[in-house]
């Protein structure tokens, strides 16, 4: 069956238009950032005298729509809500869908008859659908070095040190908590422990349900998601225990006081961040507040913002609290840069005010809102460029997402395990993320 395209430029999830006279703001990127088979695409992209829609979009156009049309439902373009420029509404545009991790995970459970799916987003997202997939189902990222911040500073290297340590005096009393944004050799770790994936709308119920077990915890990778979760399902902050993160994470080992102090905890936080949501301060939220704001967060910001905002929640509670939002209210939006932008044009329309939590224009708000600079490495050249190469049959190896793929998001350089490893990773992943579902969704 044929894609249909719909050349309405107006998206249905979104609302959100490419609208003639305004400028695709993708950063363009140097073009020796582009992998081999990409730069010929990118030499074109880069050429093209300005960046409106009317220049852009016939480019893309040429080369977009006949590979829609050859691969017809067989192929899902999929995007999440962070990424950088135009690429959104890029993706809708030809057909794709956006969502947060959560369900850009079950896109091969939800469509079976799917056999290509092309994300542009990281790579952590584009493996959890390799994990869940079936075997004639294939997964592509428009860009393998889009990485996660966070993530990096969570690499097994780092973490599984540390944590044959911890299992070594534990034993079977610890279980692990993944957060999406580990690769899959890290949610295969909490599948071996009998534990489970969660994402930041779900990490109450997933935390609440180890609590039931009475086992100890380990929360990985980000420490403020796991602090305010904790406190979401009332584990006070003497039962804390903060690990340090990436290669010192690796290499720490608790003595003496410290030592006791892990003994005596409930849960175990591994010391990483991101950076998009660190910035976030209990200040801000009341610079907001006291001029008519209401204040939503996302929960990976530090917990004196959490606390201090109307709401907390995942991406889809954060467009939800837009989109419900009556004409003439003023919110004020604590994370991902692009995301905020695409909430404030989407809420102009209903005569509703969204600003970023971070944009303070007054002297002594140092900060200020920012994007999420890893995922909008992938841009206009590297989405035609995978699609043309796929319709091709000529589609690059590195662009291929695997189960337990490691890639440097620097050079590029991918560690490919071998089908015997990859299966393994794969079973105690997909046993992770599968018991994050029945969680999720028990009544």
């Amino acid at each position: 069956m044929e894609r249909r395209v719909e050349r309405n430029t107006s998206i249905e999830s979104s609302g959100i238009e490419l609208q003639s006279g305004m400028p695709i703001c993708q950063t363009d990127l140097p073009l020796d950032w582009y992998q081999k088979e990409f730069k010929p695409y990118a030499e074109e992209y880069l050429a093209l005298p300005n960046r409106q829609p009317e220049t852009v979009l016939p480019w893309m156009d040429s080369y977009i729509e006949p590979a829609l049309k050859h691969f017809g439902d067989r192929l899902m373009l999929l995007a999440h809500y962070y990424m950088g420029g135009e690429i959104v509404k890029l993706v809708e545009r030809y057909g794709g869908s956006i969502a947060d991790s959560y369900l850009l995970a079950k896109q091969a459970v939800m469509h079976p008859d799917t056999k290509l799916f092309v994300e542009s987003a990281v790579h952590f997202m584009a493996e959890a659908i390799a994990i869940l997939k079936n075997e004639d189902q294939q997964v592509y990222i428009t860009n393998p070095k889009a990485g996660c911040t966070m993530e990096m500073m969570a690499k097994e290297e780092h973490v599984v040190p540390a944590f044959e340590f911890l299992q070594e005096r534990y034993g079977d009393d610890l279980v692990v908590v993944a957060y999406m944004n580990t690769s899959g050799r890290l949610k295969a770790l909490a599948g071996a422990t009998g534990g489970a994936v969660c994402t930041s709308s779900n990490a109450p119920k997933i935390l609440r349900w180890v609590q039931k077990q009475g086992k100890k915890i380990v929360f990985v990778p980000d420490l403020h998601l796991g602090i305010n979760t904790a406190r979401n399902v009332g584990i006070p902050n003497e039962q804390l225990f903060q690990w340090k993160g990436g290669l010192e994470g690796a290499n720490y080992r608790p003595e003496g006081a410290a030592l006791e102090a892990l003994d005596a905890s409930a849960m175990i936080l591994w010391g990483s961040y991101c950076g998009v949501h660190t910035i976030f301060k209990a200040s801000q939220v009341e610079y907001w507040r006291e001029r008519g704001y209401g204040v939503h967060v996302h929960p990976e910001s530090p917990a004196e913002a959490v606390m201090a905002a109307d709401g907390s929640g995942s991406t889809a509670y954060l467009w939800k609290a837009v989109m419900d939002a009556p004409p003439g209210s003023k919110l004020a939006i604590g994370t991902e840069g692009h995301f905020v932008s695409n909430a404030r044009e989407q809420a102009q329309r209903r005569g509703v005010e969204v600003v970023h939590l971070a944009d303070i224009p007054e002297p002594g708000f140092a900060s200020f809102g920012c994007g999420c600079a890893t995922m909008s490495r992938n841009d206009p050249p590297h989405l035609v460029a995978m699609l043309d190469l796929l319709h091709k049959g000529q589609a690059p190896d590195i662009n291929q997402v695997l189960v337990g793929d490691a890639v440097d998001e620097s050079s590029g350089y991918r560690e490919r395990l071998d089908a015997a490893s990859r299966e393994a990773i794969r079973r105690d992943a997909r046993k992770a993320l599968e018991r994050m579902n029945e969680i999720t969704e028990a009544p």
